[in-house]
């Protein structure tokens, strides 16, 4: 088969969860696959770390994609003129977007629909544009790739489409985490803490991310237990907003917060394997590929009981309601004042992280091809 891949979120030393998936999942895909031909869509210049395999061709398409006039020039047009050119049998996007003209066949990653939940976290003319258009490119794709059960259900209700063309492909962790001895760990907690213990945080400082409730509850924490533990925060302040920044200037505690800003893999793993505990309470996660990262890590869990992460964590993490600090300050708590229950999740992790792995999510991805393909 000749397949057109858009891999416009395939950008060295940037790559997020979206971008995480494609290179997982391609990595595996085109290796496991010569008797295929790839096209790997670009925005921009590319780096040789994203072309697997001999493959794969490279395109560059124009203009760089990174606005919603932009997305729809890059997608409606560029890529559409692209694929009328060389008839691919299948287009994979493996962000959402997708052309709307045409008549190649089309498999559309979609990994959660958080814009219909909560518009009002996103600038005016990006929410329109996702809400104008992802319920078109729902209908258009001839089949739909989805990372959780959640994202699924929520694809059949919001956009009306068959369960029957919607797939389930949960997304890995890189098999590069791992636990560090106590000595690493106490080289780490020193370099970033002065050596005291720390939950830690990592993504985004999207609102959506809750840092407010995580701020808020940090203060109640710190207030109800004589633990002192530090929260450390990894992410770039690209969304930070003025109501995360009220509440921020606001606490009582907040010299217990330590900003790292954006980290490499490796950096994630060694904070993330010295933590006391991931926290990692969202209102809204299409999957939470951060939850498997810390299972993989030897490092207990505490997240939220909404939307898809109770699906993903399992019996694994202590889960709190991500709308009252409360509730977090309280698994905060437990954390802090159990060495033994830190020792059951992390067993429990352990486990758990062998359900995901991006090995079987390619192999379901793959699978997924095949189904449209022979339709």
């Amino acid at each position: 088969m000749e397949i057109a891949v858009n891999t416009r979120l395939l950008l060295k030393n940037k790559l997020e969860g979206i971008g995480w998936f494609t290179y997982e999942n391609l990595k595996r895909i085109t290796v496991d696959h010569p008797e295929h031909h790839f096209y790997f869509l670009f925005d921009r210049d590319y780096s040789d770390e994203f072309i697997f395999a001999d493959n794969i061709t490279p395109v560059i398409l124009f203009p760089q994609a990174r606005h919603p006039f932009l997305y729809h020039w890059w997608f409606q047009y560029s890529v559409y003129d692209f694929l009328k050119k060389i008839k691919p049998d299948l287009f994979i996007s493996t962000d959402g977007y997708m052309p709307l003209s045409g008549k190649i066949k089309t498999l559309n990653v979609f990994h959660d629909l958080n814009f219909e939940h909560y518009p009002k976290d996103l600038p005016y003319i990006e929410r329109w544009y996702y809400k104008r258009y992802f319920p078109r490119f729902a209908r258009k794709a001839n089949r739909i790739a989805t990372v959780s059960e959640y994202s699924k259900r929520d694809i059949v209700d919001k956009y009306k489409v068959s369960p029957d063309k919607i797939d389930v492909v949960y997304n890995g962790a890189n098999s590069s985490f791992h636990p560090l001895d106590e000595t690493s760990q106490a080289v780490i907690r020193e370099k970033v803490a002065g050596g005291k213990p720390y939950f830690f945080f990592i993504g985004s400082l999207h609102p959506r991310k809750n840092l407010v409730n995580l701020f808020r509850a940090y203060d109640i924490f710190r207030k109800s237990s004589d633990q002192k533990v530090m929260l450390v925060i990894a992410g770039a302040k690209k969304w930070w907003t003025s109501d995360i920044k009220a509440v921020y200037d606001s606490m009582e505690y907040k010299e217990g917060i330590i900003f790292t800003g954006r980290l490499m893999s490796k950096e994630v793993n060694d904070l993330l394997a010295s933590a006391m505990a991931l926290t990692y309470v969202s209102y809204f996660e299409g999957f939470g590929i951060p939850i498997v990262e810390a299972f993989r890590c030897g490092t207990p869990v505490i997240t939220s009981n909404v939307t898809s992460m109770p699906e993903i964590a399992g019996n694994a993490a202590l889960t709190a309601d991500p709308f009252k600090p409360d509730s977090i300050a309280d698994a905060m708590v437990m954390i802090a004042e159990n060495e033994s229950l830190r020792q059951q999740l992390t067993t429990a992790g352990f486990e758990r992280a062998k359900q995901f792995t991006w090995d079987e999510s390619a192999k379901r991805l793959w699978a997924s091809v095949l189904r449209v393909t022979r339709d």
